[in-house]
C-alpha cells in the first residue's frame, strides 16, 4: 500500500496489516526453538558474531582503503543482527553473501570464510532460536481466554 492510504488506515487495518507480517516470519520458521535446541542456536549466534567481530575489527585495523574492507563491514553488521536475533533471516543471508565475497577477492585461509558461511546459512535456514528478538517480535504468542 501506497503512504498516501496507510494515513486512512483504521487501527483494525493496521492489526490486520501485524498480524499479516507476523503469520509471514511465522510461516518462515515453523517454530522458534526452546529449550536445549533454543541454546544451542543461541550458542551457534554468540560464536558466529563474535568470530565476524574478530576478522572484521582485525581487518579495518590493518588496512588504509575502504573498498576491501567493505565486505567485512557488511559481515560486522550482520553479526550483529545476528547476535541479537533481529532480522534473521536476512542477517545470516548477508552473512553468507559477504563471505562469498571475501572468498572469492581475497586471498588468505578459505576455510574460515566457508565455515562463517555455512554457519550464516544455517542460521537463515533454521531460525533465531527462542532467545532473539524476532521470536519476542514475531513469535507465536498465547491469548488467554475469557471466561
Amino acid at each position: 500500500m501506497n503512504h498516501a492510504l496507510r494515513r486512512f488506515a483504521t487501527s483494525g487495518d493496521r492489526l490486520r496489516w501485524d498480524q499479516q507480517a507476523r503469520t509471514r516470519v511465522q510461516r518462515l520458521f515453523s517454530t522458534f526453538a526452546e529449550g536445549w535446541p533454543g541454546f544451542g542456536l543461541l550458542l551457534q549466534r554468540v560464536v558466529t558474531s563474535a568470530i565476524l567481530f574478530y576478522f572484521g575489527a582485525t581487518h579495518l585495523l590493518e588496512t588504509v582503503s575502504f573498498a576491501p574492507n567493505l565486505p567485512y563491514l557488511i559481515a560486522a553488521v550482520a553479526g550483529l543482527l545476528l547476535l541479537f536475533g533481529l532480522w534473521t533471516p536476512l542477517a545470516g543471508i548477508a552473512i553468507s553473501i559477504s563471505e562469498i565475497w571475501i572468498l572469492l577477492t581475497c586471498m588468505g585461509n578459505p576455510l574460515v570464510t566457508i565455515m562463517l558461511a555455512s554457519f550464516g546459512t544455517g542460521v537463515a535456514m533454521i531460525g533465531p532460536g527462542a532467545w532473539s528478538i524476532d521470536a519476542q517480535l514475531y513469535g507465536r504468542k498465547h491469548i488467554p481466554s475469557r471466561q
